[in-house]
């Protein structure tokens, strides 16, 4: 693989509840590594199909309030047609149409461009997975 390109797989332990965990201190580690300086992008990818990756505030309560309006939109009921695993898991498949499993941010000079506020995480509604796989790859 050519130092244009270079990939790493970040395993997070989002525990048994729903959780928003911020990605951003182990992006910027990464991109120390791989981009060495350099231009390009960075590209987030989630390869489950019950999680997202968000570019939001956290610490402020943005992160609750993320959970809550989830919750509103996507209740853990019985209306859903997948009906494995906890209850209300089906709206966990539904969660990467609104919350996509990916972002591709900028990288200028080696260092993440995000907004004053802006936080990279993972968005977990699926309480019976605790383990999650987060690719990290950056093209420069």
């Amino acid at each position: 693989m050519s130092d244009a390109f270079t990939t790493r797989v970040l395993n997070i332990a989002s525990g048994s509840r729903e959780r928003v965990v911020d990605l951003t201190p182990d992006c910027e580690a990464f991109l120390r590594e791989a981009a060495a300086g350099r231009d390009g992008l960075l590209n987030v990818f989630v390869p489950h199909a019950t999680a997202g990756v968000a570019i939001i505030e956290t610490g402020a309560g943005s992160d609750d309030d993320l959970l809550a309006a989830l919750r509103t939109l996507l209740p853990a009921d019985d209306r859903w047609q997948h009906r494995h695993g906890t209850p209300g898991h089906g709206r966990d498949h539904v969660l990467p149409a609104i919350v996509p499993p990916h972002a591709t941010l900028p990288v200028i000079n080696g260092q993440l461009e995000l907004g004053t506020w802006q936080s990279v995480c993972l968005v977990d509604t699926n309480i019976s997975n605790v383990n999650r796989q987060v690719r990290l790859s950056f093209l420069g």
